[in-house]
């Protein structure tokens, strides 16, 4: 989950504080792989909410997202042109040929976890089949960012370059963030250039990349929900996220499945 936070300070976690946002991290890429098994025409996307719910109960941590800003659901789904923060809701089943991200985050022994998957729904289009590759991509090459001395700047620049030589937009509403024992902490971590004064990454920094790319414009609107952002001319977008610790030894992604 996404948003504007630039008043936030930057808190550098220790070791032992990482290993903790390590074990919350890998619940929730746990719950992102039993929600992609879900993933079938006909499903609600209410039946993915409780599937995510009740699996981060049973590892003893909470939905970063329930009741966040008054958010009502578990999970963030988000189909076809809506970019992020789409509501749970027993009316939205999924088709085939649908694409839908599933953004999660958990709190666990004080501290989050949060990332983020765009899947197909069967068959997609090329351009779609595209435009996932493409989100994916660029957030690799972000995370090869993510060392001492580099900028947040260095991370923005990796992902719109990118996408953008693909013909590919990027949201520049929503960004990354930091994140701890708050789920939105500094800095905000953009997916466009911003400047060169952007901070220092060091070590102990553990930030959310997260990139939220368009196949049309980079612009955006909310929904009269209040929180559904989808695509201000209709056309698909795709949302990648990880959680990123920045060590000495270079970035460690506490998101990504470890065996």
């Amino acid at each position: 989950m996404n948003g504007h936070n630039s008043s936030k300070a930057i808190v550098v976690k220790s070791h032992d504080e990482i290993m903790i946002m390590l074990d919350a991290n890998q619940i929730v890429a746990e719950t992102l792989i039993l929600l992609q098994r879900m993933i079938a025409p006909g499903v609600t996307t209410l039946d993915l909410d409780r599937a995510a719910e009740d699996f981060c109960k049973s590892k003893n941590a909470v939905p970063a997202f329930k009741g966040y800003h008054g958010f009502p659901g578990s999970l963030c789904t988000s189909i076809n042109e809506e970019v992020v923060h789409g509501i749970p809701s027993r009316r939205h089943k999924l088709k085939k040929g649908d694409i839908i991200s599933l953004d999660f985050g958990v709190r666990y022994k004080g501290y989050y976890g949060d990332s983020a998957i765009t899947v197909p729904v069967g068959k997609i289009t090329r351009n779609e089949e595209d435009l996932l590759k493409a989100t994916e991509e660029s957030l690799e090459l972000a995370i090869e960012k993510a060392v001492v001395g580099n900028r947040v700047a260095d991370i923005s620049i990796a992902v719109q370059g990118y996408v953008e030589k693909l013909g590919f937009s990027v949201v520049r509403q929503f960004v990354g963030h930091g994140i701890g024992t708050a789920l939105h902490e500094g800095p905000e971590i953009p997916n466009f250039h911003q400047g060169d004064q952007s901070p220092r990454l060091v070590p102990g920094m553990v930030i959310a990349i997260e990139p939220m790319v368009n196949i049309g414009t980079s612009k955006v609107k909310v929904l009269r929900d209040g929180w559904t952002v989808v695509t201000a001319d209709g056309k698909p977008s795709a949302h990648f996220e990880h959680s990123v610790a920045v060590t000495e030894n270079g970035p460690i992604v506490l998101s990504r499945r470890h065996a």
